[in-house]
């Protein structure tokens, strides 16, 4: 009976330090409807993430519309930054995980996919140059005897582009075939008494208007020269042939229209029209210029079609952004001029230089004419 009553008083007193001990701790309070709700900073996180995945995906698409549609006002504009919407792409990526957007990374990460996949050829090349296109232009004076070419193509911006620093360039590059877009009757004044004449003596300008035009100047002569070798409408496109290791290459100086407002059919017009040189196989070509035009853009494509190749792309460089130049703040974004090559040629060595004076910077490439 004894042991009975101590049980119950022990439980008593047990059962007291246990209310107590429930008395002071704290109660927990139910979570608030603002506190379930997501926090405001990754509300607007979220938000961007869906804008920029939104957008990477319209502009990444836009390279996909056929070349009537590429036509349209401005969309040739928002086809020429198409690499760059990888980066915005990456941005709506980083901030739909953040925010735990999940169907706003799946669009930001099938666009950058897209967009990689269009890309990747530019970073890889199937036919790099042999070690003999290497060593042969890397001689103190350019071999013209030989199948390898140093060619570089430039828009001198209206007569503007430094004269003496254009010809430095052919001389430390050792350039055996020079494409100039935009000369005036000025510069090439200029340009002879920079002396170059004495690195590319023989030449071949043309000017639709009497004021702009293009031009050729090669280190042999040029053969069968003309005026106009596309009949373009937006402008003289000079040509020559010139003799390379017994290889006869019909080089061109091509300058299309802009795509700018009041002018964006003449634009794709002129690209078509460029387009027409797959039929001409008689010759074997090099095309050199501004072609107001990056290959994201299908009329572009459509003057490659199976049988010309764009330089920069197969020789696996890498991007050779060259416009604009002269926009301080502004990066150069847009690779609209090329060295376009004729099929079994291969190209490498691609190098951009800029060149004051211009909105373009020169391009750069070597290459190899024999039949691969």
């Amino acid at each position: 009976m004894a042991r009975a009553t101590s049980a119950n008083k022990r439980n008593a007193y047990r059962g007291k330090r246990t209310a107590a001990a429930a008395k002071s701790r704290p109660s927990a309070k139910p979570y608030t409807k603002e506190q379930l709700k997501p926090h405001k900073k990754h509300r607007f996180l979220g938000f961007l993430a869906c804008v920029f995945a939104l957008l990477t995906l319209f502009a990444t698409a836009a390279r996909a519309l056929p070349a009537d549609l590429q036509e349209l006002p401005y969309v040739p504009i928002l086809i020429s930054a198409t690499p760059w919407f990888m980066l915005l792409g990456l941005i709506a990526l980083l901030l739909a995980i953040v925010s735990r957007k999940i169907l706003a990374a799946l669009i930001a990460i099938a666009a950058v996919a897209l967009n990689g996949y269009w890309q990747y050829p530019f970073f890889y090349s199937t036919t790099p140059l042999p070690q003999a296109a290497h060593n042969a232009v890397a001689y103190n004076e350019a071999n013209t005897s030989d199948a390898f070419a140093r060619v570089m193509t430039f828009n001198v911006y209206k007569g503007q582009a430094d004269a003496q620093s254009i010809v430095e360039t052919v001389r430390d590059q050792r350039v055996e075939v020079l494409a100039l877009q935009e000369t005036t009757d000025g510069f090439v004044k200029k340009l002879k008494d920079a002396g170059i004449e004495r690195y590319l003596p023989y030449s071949n300008i043309s000017s639709s208007d009497g004021v702009y035009g293009n031009g050729l100047w090669s280190a042999t002569p040029l053969a069968q020269p003309v005026d106009d070798e596309v009949n373009s409408s937006a402008s003289f496109m000079p040509a020559g042939t010139v003799d390379m290791g017994g290889n006869s290459i019909r080089f061109v100086s091509v300058h299309t229209t802009a795509p700018v407002p009041g002018y964006w059919r003449q634009w794709k017009r002129s690209l078509d029209e460029l387009g027409l040189m797959q039929s001409h196989t008689d010759n074997r070509y090099i095309f050199m210029g501004d072609f107001n035009a990056t290959y994201d853009h299908a009329p572009f494509r459509e003057f490659l079609g199976t049988r010309f190749y764009d330089a920069a792309r197969i020789s696996g460089h890498g991007f050779t952004f060259s416009w604009p130049t002269n926009r301080p703040g502004l990066p150069m974004f847009a690779g609209i001029d090329h060295v376009v090559v004729d099929q079994g040629m291969t190209a490498g060595q691609c190098k951009v230089v800029k060149i004051a004076g211009s909105d373009h910077a020169a391009l750069l490439v070597t290459v190899d004419v024999m039949q691969s």
